[in-house]
């Protein structure tokens, strides 16, 4: 896992470093002019304009620039509270003007088309929640310092810093307790099913669907089978669940089914409520019966957000259940459940929202946040636009019911399915894709992670 440290923390950090400044600044210095002699290809006639601020962020771009002049490059120093409308031109542009703690406005210059290397974060993005309202230059590489920035991952940030590196210039970064998950810690997570499984070493019960919304219960049902679990039963209340072939239906009553599902719960692995449920007036009081009575697991997700929002004294029953809960709103979904929206700090949103109620919280966004009331936080942002469709957190929430179920920790079976779920569609053409394309990736995916 990379680690991630706000901007208040990373300066704690820099606080607490052992060294003089100026030895971290010279690593970084170097690492940042080790990327611009990649990017370039070499040093022999070529050309860097570096725009540098005050502080390390501007000290940082001096050391770069120094070693390249040293290696023959032609480098030009510009003060960035002085720099020109439009810069000579040159091969590439160092951008280490202000760093994550910047604060006011900055025009950047015209850089007539040379590519742009930035040093920790490109200047002008927020290094708390990547928002660039007073402008910024687009990176084709940012080299960021001993850990990710929040606002490498989340509002402009990811489109205006490029590709990313992170570089370990000698700083203590073991205090974080934000992280970005990347593929080796799924596969360190992962549990493939042993030789002595049967169908109901991994079990998830699913309770989805109404009607005109059969199909989000089909997606959620589906994607369990598909991400490990050996039975899926699934109950869309007052209607026929029309299950995928492999799934067991089980038909339940519009409404008072709480107590039936409860019953039937001593073999599951995991629960997964909620996707396409509906807002009928009695679905506040069985959803909240049964996601504050589960002996198991649950996943409470879509219209199963909005009933534990409106039903009876939930959230105090939920912080009280000693079995794991995980709730997985998206931006409005998160707004019913605590008052108001998440706000551009992503990270702390999740975090308020496990803590509250006492669950382990997944944020949907092009940057996925999950956190547990602990306020240890994963960030998944493998994804992109593909998965924003119709019927794809659905699927998510059958993936996050199929890990729990084979035995993960709740908190990392919901910050794995979010990989999975992401790398499926990853591994998906771009254009045309519907949340039924990632069953049928799914297989393959799990299966790379043996």
């Amino acid at each position: 896992m990379t680690p991630i440290l706000t901007p208040k923390e990373m300066a704690a950090v820099d606080a607490a470093a052992s060294e003089p400044v100026d030895v971290p600044v010279a690593r970084a210095g170097s690492a940042v002019a080790r990327a611009a002699r990649s990017m370039m290809g070499g040093t022999y006639g070529r050309v860097v304009n570096v725009i540098a601020g005050k502080g390390n962020n501007g000290a940082d771009g001096h050391v770069a620039g120094t070693v390249l002049a040293d290696d023959g490059v032609l480098v030009r120093f510009f003060d960035a509270a002085d720099c020109p409308a439009v810069l000579p031109s040159s091969d590439l542009v160092i951008d280490a003007a202000y760093g994550t703690g910047f604060r006011g406005t900055w025009a950047p210059p015209n850089v007539g088309g040379a590519r742009v290397l930035a040093g920790d974060i490109p200047s002008g993005v927020d290094g708390l929640t990547g928002v660039a309202a007073s402008g910024a230059l687009a990176a084709e590489r940012t080299v960021t310092f001993a850990a990710l920035k929040p606002g490498l991952l989340f509002g402009d940030g990811p489109r205006l810093a490029g590709r990313v590196d992170v570089v370990d210039i000698g700083l203590d970064v073991v205090t974080a307790a934000a992280h970005r998950v990347q593929r080796s810690d799924v596969v360190g997570w992962w549990r493939p099913r042993s030789a002595e499984a049967h169908k109901w070493t991994r079990s998830v019960r699913v309770v989805a669907g109404s009607s005109g919304m059969t199909g989000a219960a089909g997606l959620s049902a589906g994607a369990a089978m598909r991400a490990s679990a050996g039975i899926v039963w699934l109950s869309s209340p007052g209607v026929d669940p029309s299950p995928p072939v492999e799934v067991v239906g089980r038909a339940l009553p519009a409404s008072g089914w709480a107590d039936t599902v409860l019953a039937e719960l001593d073999r599951f692995g995991a629960l997964v409520v909620g996707p396409g449920l509906g807002r009928a007036d009695t679905m506040p009081l069985d959803v909240a019966t049964v996601g504050t009575g589960s002996p198991v697991p649950v996943l409470i997700d879509g219209d199963g957000l909005f009933a534990v929002a409106h039903g009876p004294n939930v959230r105090d029953a939920i912080s009280r259940r000693t079995a794991s809960t995980v709730l997985t709103p998206h931006d409005g979904e998160y707004h019913t459940l605590m008052g108001d929206a998440p706000g551009p700090d992503r990270i702390d949103a999740c975090r308020r929202l496990a803590a509250e109620w006492s669950v382990v919280a997944l944020l949907k966004g092009p940057s996925t946040v999950i956190a547990e009331p602990g306020g240890r936080v994963l960030v998944v942002d493998e994804g992109d636009e593909r998965l924003a469709t119709a019927g794809s957190g659905d699927v998510l929430s059958g993936v996050v019911g199929a890990l729990i179920a084979s035995g993960l920790d709740a908190f990392e079976a919901a910050a794995a399915a979010a990989w999975i779920h992401a790398a499926a569609a990853n591994a998906l053409p771009g254009d045309g894709l519907v949340a039924s394309d990632l069953l049928t990736s799914l297989p393959g995916l799990m299966e790379s992670l043996r």
